[in-house]
């Protein structure tokens, strides 16, 4: 007999961040914490995986999500048909719309139950997927410190780990060139403008974007979904532009590569749909000789599922976003750090590894609870 699901468990953590380096902040909030949303799937034979999904600041609604949409649709049904359940799941929930917190919410449980399919056959998930256990470049992914003195601090101390890229999550020119002068000619530089400006602003400051040397430029321009006006912004200034983190279907992403809209494309995991619905997207760029730049701002699980993937299916280009904030605890302990800006891809089975208990109990922060039949 197939193992079914037999239970769901949300486990949102907030760990803090060290006040080490103050000032950031995430979408104009102050940032003190981060906050994971994991998901652990539990199969009537015992077999435990883990899932995240996309929360931060909106953590209860996926958690809603979960247990009162998603599991009770999932319960009962068999663990190693993942794509029939998830193709189900999103028949089932699709009048409530095609992304947001649901789609965040299954992701975490796709991604779990693809743990479990690796742990089941003894192998880590870039095996399933046809590639192999490897080390693989990353780039630090800041918070934003506004501030340049701040910024360079916050360069500064990337450069001093190793890391050879790094992401800025700054939209202020003086910003950007403090983190350029203080990072030197040789480090890649990214900038995530999270969606700040027009076409006409981000065409205003194109040249000194240029300046910069960016290896891309994500998320310039309100809204996301622009693809027109992020086609036009490459056609008229040559900047490389990368978007999809916030594209939440496989239709969407296909819009958005056909409309010629970026040099990078960016899904992301625990908003997509998981792996299921992620490696959809590496054939649809690479036709299109769009290179995959697999958004991965997590700690958990969602971290994990993109690095297996891009193992399997990134071929030498592969970059790994690595979430460089300074917490008091890292999910996977000791287990998973990068060096000298690569991470060696876990060989484990499943994911790899699974998160640490004790930092588990330590900063959980709903008390503890999970849905069974």
């Amino acid at each position: 007999m197939p193992a079914v699901i037999a239970e769901i468990e949300a486990i949102p953590l907030r760990i803090p961040l060290k006040p080490d380096l103050p000032g950031a902040a995430l979408w104009g909030e102050p940032l003190s914490a981060a906050d994971s949303l994991l998901v652990k799937v539990t199969t009537d034979d015992g077999t435990v995986g883990w899932g995240e999904a996309f929360g931060l600041y909106g953590t209860a609604l996926a958690v809603c999500a979960l247990d009162e949409l998603i599991t009770p649709l999932c319960l009962g049904h068999d663990a190693a048909d993942i794509a029939t359940l998830m193709a189900h799941v999103q028949r089932k929930l699709h009048v409530f719309g095609r992304g947001g917190a649901i789609t965040y919410a299954l992701s975490a449980v796709d991604i779990a139950l693809w743990d479990i399919a690796g742990k089941s056959a003894a192998a880590p998930v870039c095996r399933l997927l046809g590639g192999a256990p490897a080390a693989l470049r990353c780039y630090a992914s800041l918070a934003c410190y506004t501030e340049p003195d701040r910024v360079r601090a916050a360069v500064r101390r990337a450069v001093d780990a190793g890391f050879g890229a790094i992401k800025l999550h700054e939209s202020t020119l003086p910003a950007m060139h403090a983190a350029r002068d203080e990072a030197g000619p040789e480090v890649a530089l990214i900038v995530d403008a999270g969606c700040a400006w027009t076409l006409g602003q981000a065409q205003a400051v194109a040249a000194e974007l240029h300046d910069l040397g960016l290896l891309f430029l994500e998320e310039p321009l309100w809204p996301p979904e622009n693809f027109d006006g992020l086609a036009e912004l490459r056609r008229s200034t040559g900047l490389p532009v990368a978007s999809g983190e916030n594209v939440g279907t496989i239709l969407e992403f296909e819009r958005l590569l056909t409309a010629g809209a970026v040099d990078f494309v960016q899904p992301s995991p625990a908003k997509v749909g998981g792996i299921t619905e992620l490696r959809k997207v590496f054939p649809l760029a690479a036709v299109r000789n769009v290179r995959m730049m697999t958004h991965s701002f997590y700690d958990g699980p969602g971290l994990l599922a993109a690095i297996q993937v891009a193992a399997a299916l990134g071929g030498a280009d592969a970059m790994v976003e690595w979430r460089w904030f300074d917490l008091e605890a890292s999910i996977y302990g000791d287990a998973l750090a990068p060096a000298n800006g690569r991470i060696v891809v876990p060989d484990g089975p499943g994911l790899g590894i699974d998160p640490d208990p004790e930092v588990i109990s330590a900063y959980r922060c709903d008390g503890g609870r999970s849905r069974r039949p």
